[in-house]
């Protein structure tokens, strides 16, 4: 079987013959561009090449199958060493981001978010309210004939309004501060986001695009029950219904700690809970993941990106694998990845070595 014809097997509940291998490599491969260590045949589309010379099977990275614009707001952009500003001016006011480079990691954080205060909320609900999105399914049909049989094509929802801001526009702390002083006008920012989280996750659905994530980045330190059933379940579940009625396969992105959140999670009714994380750098063993999982879901993960990494032995790695494949072969309804992606101090041939890994270990009993 091909990758592809393995993970769709899994897909549709049936059985493959080795456990599926698929793996996000944006930021290894990222890191190794910024480095000047990309071999050349790598570059570009090669990097579909790269999948396939490591016998890693494609899924990620994902696109957002939608364009935005805001008639009557300008941006304006300046960089001042590794900090980049962007600032929206708007007939409401103005607001201003703040991404810092971290040259370490080969990453990127928000180092000032967008909404600080109940002062800022006017200017972003102008910007939510006078946004509009359009299809753009450009990338998701170059991309389905780039993958072939080594993969699937997936492509995103947004996220729900509640961890569109958290992740990007105001930050946790923020947020809840906003709900307990300022709940109307946060509650009519949040009505308004879900509103054009509804247009765009419409496109989506009518994307040629195979499969449907909703990339929330949960981890149950940050997101509990309570804030997850009111704030975030309602909105998952009525699109994961959705997709299942257009006859595509509903992922949801979990990759931090899971035991606050994982059963609450599972039970929304998504077909994969992808880039589920196990220890040592999650608090579950991949034992117990495999264990909550209700009979129809698909766990999709289980190699944390560190045990790619010279920080973990060989000797640690390979056990790490197998007792992974383990698990995965008694419980069918799993996918092998990564949880989350290979880090930039990831190796090639820890990489290659998982898929031999998987065809002495990972093969299933029919």
């Amino acid at each position: 079987m091909t990758p592809r014809q393995r993970v769709l097997s899994v897909l549709r509940g049936e059985t493959p013959d080795l456990v599926p291998w698929l793996g996000d490599l944006d930021y290894w491969v990222s890191s190794l561009r910024q480095k000047g260590e990309l071999p050349a045949q790598y570059a570009g589309d090669g990097y579909f090449k790269l999948h396939r010379d490591l016998g890693v099977g494609f899924y990620l990275q994902g696109d957002f199958p939608w364009t935005g614009k805001t008639p009557g707001e300008t941006m304006q952009e300046t960089r001042d060493g590794n900090v980049v500003r962007k600032t929206w001016r708007n007939p409401a006011g103005t607001l201003t981001e703040e991404q810092t480079y971290l040259p370490d990691t080969f990453s990127w954080a928000i180092t000032k978010h967008l909404v600080t205060g109940a002062e800022d909320i006017p200017a972003f609900l102008w910007h939510i309210e006078h946004t509009e999105v359009t299809p753009d399914y450009t990338a998701t049909l170059r991309r389905r004939d780039l993958v072939g049989d080594i993969g699937i094509v997936l492509s995103y929802l947004p996220r729900s309004p509640f961890m569109d801001l958290v992740t990007g526009a105001s930050g946790l702390e923020t947020l809840v501060f906003l709900l307990v002083d300022y709940p109307d006008e946060t509650g009519e920012l949040l009505a308004s986001m879900a509103k054009l989280s509804d247009e765009a996750a419409d496109i989506a659905l009518r994307s040629p695009a195979e499969c449907l994530m909703i990339p929330e980045n949960l981890s149950s330190e940050m997101i509990g029950e309570k804030l997850y059933l009111e704030w975030l379940r309602p909105y998952e579940a009525r699109w994961v219904e959705r997709i299942r009625a257009a006859g595509k396969h509903s992922f949801i992105h979990m990759d931090g700690t899971l035991r606050g959140l994982l059963r609450q999670v599972a039970a929304t009714g998504f077909d994969v809970l992808e880039a589920l994380t196990p220890v040592p750098s999650g608090d579950m063993t991949w034992q117990e993941i495999a264990a909550a999982m209700p009979e129809g879901t698909v766990a999709w993960g289980g190699l944390p990106g560190i045990v790619f990494t010279p920080l973990v032995s060989e000797a640690q790695f390979e056990r790490h694998v197998r007792e992974t494949l383990e698990v995965m072969t008694a419980r069918p309804r799993c996918v092998l990845g990564v949880a989350d992606q290979v880090p930039p101090n990831g190796t090639r041939e820890r990489v290659r070595r998982v898929a031999e890994l998987v065809e002495r270990h990972g093969r299933i009993a029919r």
